[in-house]
């Protein structure tokens, strides 16, 4: 059962939990999808029964429910990210090596991965910051970049040091190239695309107030005002 969220125009930025709401709204029914570690697990709560999404988690399953809360804890039933799940009626599991190739082979419509840096042009960076001290941790995550026909990113815009993570170029190494068609932020959904960056809705911020943020052209939609 999904928990109810109501997303309207946001005075103030997006929480997690909000966030997590605005994009399950956006899945279109009947998709195929791969919900990235961190951030984007959340969404899995805010799937409705209509929507009919089935869920695929790179570990070897499809028909991935929410998160599983008190008894319905199973130890051995996890995510990627090893949280807790719930299965879904007709759910199944496989070899882990199946499930790569169905991530490589074309069959997810969309996966919502975290990211350290989206370029203006969609590139993804959400794999290793190049520090020295950093541990690299790409996963699958450049498989789904490459195989999935969407790809959603989930993050805070700006990093803990008020920088942008939405960038003209990444300077971070790239997990995938012109992949990201979408990026959701608690100030902002961004749309990117062959012409660059559309903004599509703002949250407690004015499109003048981003642009001072971000340091890409900013487009805006019909909805937005300037």
């Amino acid at each position: 059962m999904s928990t109810e969220i109501s997303i309207q125009r946001s005075v103030k930025p997006l929480g997690k939990d909000e966030l997590a709401a605005l994009v399950a709204r956006d899945i279109a029914p009947g998709s195929f999808v791969n919900l990235g570690i961190g951030q984007p697990t959340l969404v899995s709560n805010y799937l409705t029964e209509e929507q009919n999404i089935t869920l695929h988690t790179e570990n070897g399953m499809l028909g991935m429910g929410p998160e599983a809360v008190g008894e319905q804890i199973d130890g051995d039933l996890i995510n990627a990210g090893k949280i807790p799940v719930t299965e879904l009626p007709g759910a199944s599991y496989f070899h882990h090596a199946d499930s790569f190739a169905i991530m490589r082979g074309g069959h997810l419509d969309i996966c919502v991965l975290g990211a350290f840096q989206v370029s203006a042009t969609g590139d993804l960076a959400n794999w290793h910051t190049g520090a020295p001290d950093a541990i690299p941790a790409v996963g699958g995550a450049m498989d789904l970049a490459t195989g999935a026909k969407d790809v959603f990113v989930m993050m805070t815009l700006l990093t803990r040091d008020g920088t942008s993570k939405l960038v003209e170029a990444c300077t971070y190494p790239l997990t995938g190239v012109g992949c990201v068609t979408r990026v959701y932020t608690d100030k902002a959904v961004f749309l990117i695309g062959p012409d660059g960056v559309t903004v599509r809705e703002t949250f407690g911020i004015t499109l003048e107030e981003l642009q001072q943020l971000v340091p890409v052209p900013l487009k805006a939609t019909s909805a937005v005002g300037v």
